[in-house]
């Protein structure tokens, strides 16, 4: 059940507080700023929900008009995005923000944020995918512990022929995640032998098994039906819990969903920047967890896995690890799939090896769970999608990245090229 302020939907109230934003003189503003309150503070974290407004500045002809934010402060945050009222409509053009490191004078440059996110989510026709309260939304950054904000979203200029600049989406604002703190006394360990130590479950890690019952954070729940050890399964990898990770279950809906099988890992890159340390992963996942729930409205995180650059596996959305649970990552393809999440943005830099190779391993687990050899190909039916209609038998391969399923970018082009090392090495660790 979750645990929601009326507000945490719109725009949060305000009050007005004299600071100095030490600003470049280009950028001055007046001392006395706005200060929002956040919608749903908790220790757990918390959301700042700020309406995008028109920008007004001097424009010479033929350039087009901003929407966003004049330099502010703002209560403490840690990861920025973007949300709209239809989660149909996609946003043409760029946005950007920059953001004031806290307490100091510090202002960063300005960053995009990756703004064609309508393949990820929930399935159209699904329960979650109907839900009044989706919202549109770019990618989340995570911009490290910041007091101030400025933003700003342009369309793309009309293309060649057409006549008119295409419409920035109605509502845009920007949400401001407050992530929380770490789970006291309970950090995420590496070292994973709990279920050989017969940890409870109150463990960091994915090692026993929990009665989903009884539990309000399934750990490993009992295999499901189907789901029997055979020659070409391995080994589980030492998978970060929910609770290892600090995820605050209040804010999910309650249950869980699943799906029959798992017939194809889908590989993404969460393209929230690759600026945050491996101690911060899981502070990282909060705040896309938060983002997901609070801001796009989705039922819980939408990836079923991630995995941090230091090579460190985390459980994504709730129902347990060795379940076929329904996720929200790849439109279109959730059923019979899962969702495997690299935490940063490869469309440029390289994946560390290390990521690659616990991608490897985690899918050769899971796929290993279901019979799938992670070098074949399989059929899955679109529920509907920009690139395969909902209906269509579409053949994918058993480990394919996002954009197999969906026409984007994700999960960008230099993780992209590592998919055939990470299909030989999963069947490798399968004993294929």
């Amino acid at each position: 059940m979750r645990r929601y302020l009326a507000s945490s939907i719109g725009v949060a109230s305000t009050t007005v507080l004299a600071l100095s934003l030490a600003l470049p003189a280009a950028a001055a503003r007046p001392a006395t700023v706005a200060v929002p309150t956040p919608a749903d503070r908790s220790a757990a974290g918390s959301t700042q929900s700020l309406r995008l407004v028109p920008l007004d500045r001097p424009r010479t002809p033929g350039t087009l008009p901003e929407w966003g934010l004049s330099p502010q402060a703002v209560h403490p945050f840690s990861m920025i995005g973007i949300v709209w009222k239809d989660p149909s409509a996609e946003l043409h053009g760029r946005a950007q923000v920059r953001t004031r490191e806290s307490g100091t004078s510090r202002w960063s440059g300005w960053q995009e944020l990756e703004v064609h996110g309508q393949g990820h989510g929930p399935d159209p026709q699904s329960a979650e995918g109907r839900s009044s309260r989706l919202r549109g939304a770019t990618a989340p950054l995570w911009v490290g512990d910041s007091d101030g904000v400025e933003v700003r979203v342009r369309a793309d200029k009309a293309a060649k022929g057409q006549t008119r600049t295409p419409a920035l989406p109605d509502g845009l604002q920007a949400e401001l995640i407050d992530p929380g703190a770490d789970p006291a006394g309970d950090t995420p360990r590496q070292a994973g032998d709990a279920a050989e130590a017969g940890d409870s479950e109150g463990s960091g890690l994915a090692g026993s098994r929990a009665n989903p019952a009884t539990s309000a954070v399934p750990e490993a729940a009992d295999a499901a039906p189907g789901q029997r050890a055979g020659p070409h399964t391995t080994s589980r990898p030492k998978i970060v819990t929910r609770r290892g990770w600090g995820a605050d279950e209040n804010l999910r809906e309650s249950g869980f969903g699943y799906t029959g099988k798992v017939k194809v890992a889908f590989v993404h890159h969460t393209a929230t920047g690759n600026g945050y340390k491996c101690s911060q992963a899981p502070s990282v996942i909060r705040g896309i967890y938060r983002y997901h729930v609070v801001s796009s409205g989705w039922r819980d995180i939408g990836y079923n896995f991630l995995v941090d650059k230091c090579g460190t596996i985390y459980e994504g959305r709730a129902g347990g690890v060795d379940r076929a649970v329904l996720g929200a990552h790849t439109m279109g393809f959730n059923s019979d799939s899962t969702g495997i999440a690299a935490i940063g943005g490869f469309e440029n830099s390289a994946p560390p090896a290390a990521m690659v190779n616990a991608v490897a391993k985690l899918a050769a687990w899971k796929l290993g769970l279901y019979g799938m050899d992670p070098r074949g190909t399989t059929y899955l039916k679109s529920a509907g999608g920009n690139r395969f209609p909902a209906g269509q038998n579409a053949r994918l391969k058993v480990v394919s990245g996002h954009r197999d399923g969906y026409s984007t970018e994700c999960p960008g082009k230099l993780l992209y090229d590592k998919l055939g090392t990470i299909r030989s090495s999963a069947a490798r660790y399968q004993g294929r």
